[in-house]
């Protein structure tokens, strides 16, 4: 069973399966140019359009790159995220790339006619769930339970962001710079310079949008880690650590954001000698562990398992690891006064 969708603007109608994994599976056998097509024909020039993202980097330049494929062929169209944005990376980019975004919550959804979901699938938080999207476009794997009439999902590709790059290319579209730098800076971000998952598609657009990035923008934008607020943390860090086997240990105490976490361990990870990182730190009535280290006959991930999976969540990569864990599941009563020692004792049992 299809669904026609008809544009005001072009005679033609397009045939949409219903299922998702039918629409993904008839999506990726179109060329770009038919993709692209299919996609505008669900807009008419009356339609106000509302994105909707989890935000992040990928999700971000992905939203902007579907702004400007819509912005002269529909009335209006609105980036809502339902998430708060805390990294200082994001909010960066956010601010230097001058890209408009608005809280989902604060939207009244009523005033819109379209809703398109980038970079996520309605399954994938419970704020997404109640919306009766119009196109789904995004590279997570597919997920069941929902409809739309277009859907977009190449789990193959390394970003969303090297998707829309050829949305834009199909369209004849160059980008402004802004967004060019915005959608360069998604592919780094979710492939993590191309050590993740990638596709050939995605290191093509990437090499496209290299050509109209603003160099300084992007310099900007990815060192801007930490505020003026957090460097306390490293204060600490640096007073408490403790050093044993070429491993660094700290216990930060309670924390504001759990992303200072991840900061502090790759600050400390550029340290020569140094082959494992792990700083922890109480984040509500949780522990937080991230792991770090340089994944030469090591792997973070299954040491943060060891350590605290049958007490927590735990898990990871070679490089790089968390877990979480509730206070009050730490052994021999540890969670009353959580130190920097009794962190290194919970894992140098751990490690072989």
């Amino acid at each position: 069973m299809t669904k026609s969708v008809n544009n005001k603007d072009n005679s033609e109608k397009v045939d949409l399966p219903q299922s998702p994994e039918q629409s993904a599976r008839a999506t990726k056998r179109l060329s770009n140019k038919e993709r692209l097509r299919s996609f505008l024909q669900i807009f008419s020039r009356d339609d106000r359009v509302l994105v909707i993202i989890i935000a992040d980097p990928d999700a971000m330049a992905s939203a902007q790159a579907v702004k400007r494929l819509l912005s002269r062929r529909v009335e209006d169209v609105t980036i809502a995220h339902n998430n708060e944005i805390k990294r200082v990376n994001n909010l960066a980019m956010r601010d230097f790339l001058k890209i408009p975004l608005h809280r989902l919550r604060g939207v009244k959804q009523s005033q819109y006619t379209k809703f398109v979901l980038v970079d996520s699938q309605p399954p994938h938080h419970p704020d997404l769930t109640s919306i009766s999207y119009n196109a789904v476009i995004d590279h997570h794997p597919l997920t069941d339970g929902w409809d739309a009439p277009f859907v977009d999902i190449r789990p193959e590709y390394g970003a969303v962001a090297s998707m829309l790059t050829e949305y834009l290319k199909a369209a004849k579209i160059k980008p402004a710079v802004a967004l060019a730098t915005a959608l360069f800076y998604g592919i780094k971000v979710d492939t993590q310079n191309f050590t993740n998952k990638t596709s050939p598609s995605d290191i093509l657009c990437f090499q496209y949008l290299f050509k109209q990035i603003n160099q300084q923008l992007l310099n900007k934008i990815e060192t801007a880690v930490i505020r003026r607020s957090e460097l306390k943390y490293f204060k600490s860090a640096l007073e408490t650590m403790k050093i044993s086997k070429k491993r660094i240990y700290v216990h930060l105490g309670r924390v504001r954001n759990p992303d200072i976490l991840v900061v502090v361990a790759d600050f400390f990870s550029h340290i020569h000698d140094i082959a494992w990182v792990i700083i922890s730190g109480r984040y509500g009535e949780k522990l937080v562990v991230i792991f770090r280290c340089d994944g030469y006959k090591k792997n973070a991930g299954k040491l943060a398992t060891r350590v605290f999976g049958e007490i927590g969540s735990a898990g990871g990569h070679r490089q790089s690891a968390r877990a979480e864990v509730p206070y009050k599941n730490l052994p021999n009563g540890a969670g009353k006064n959580f130190s920097t020692n009794r962190l290194l004792r919970l894992v140098v049992k751990h490690i072989a």
